[in-house]
């Protein structure tokens, strides 16, 4: 092994590197979502990006690509299946006729509706999980991160 890395400082990045715990726990938890939305033909991602979409008035699409922490190009091609599956409609923004307003149809409520009620015990589980830090003390600290 070189002396310029040990294997000390490969134990610390183990032990200390906020990037690694975030990128292992969000992965667990995404799979944990996963599997218990996947009766209702979604992701954890596609739940997230349709809920985004339960507003009074349609959001723009550069409004939900930041609130989802996702670049234009990428949301638009995770809107793709979801609008053929007939759960999202995409319209031109009558405020401004290059942009686009991504609506939730009436399908999109019902499969939501559906998959709230899962959504729910499976947080409540994972809520329970935390032992060492509360899951509202833990939102706080990732937001304070984003």
């Amino acid at each position: 092994m070189r002396q310029d890395l040990p294997l000390d400082v490969t134990l610390e990045v183990r032990d200390r590197c906020l990037c690694l715990h975030l990128q292992r726990a969000a992965r667990s938890v995404a799979r944990m979502f996963d599997e218990v939305l996947r009766p209702f033909g979604l992701t954890n991602g596609q739940f997230s990006l349709l809920m985004s979409l339960n507003r009074p008035a349609p959001p723009r699409i550069n409004d939900v690509a930041a609130l989802l922490a996702m670049d234009r190009t990428t949301l638009t091609a995770n809107l793709k299946p979801l609008q053929k599956r007939g759960l999202v409609d995409v319209q031109v923004d009558e405020s401004d006729r290059r942009g686009r307003r991504l609506v939730l149809t009436e399908a999109g409520r019902d499969v939501l509706t559906e998959a709230v009620p899962i959504w729910r015990k499976t947080h409540d589980e994972l809520d329970r999980l935390l032992t060492a830090v509360t899951p509202d003390a833990l939102r706080h600290g990732l937001t304070e991160l984003t």
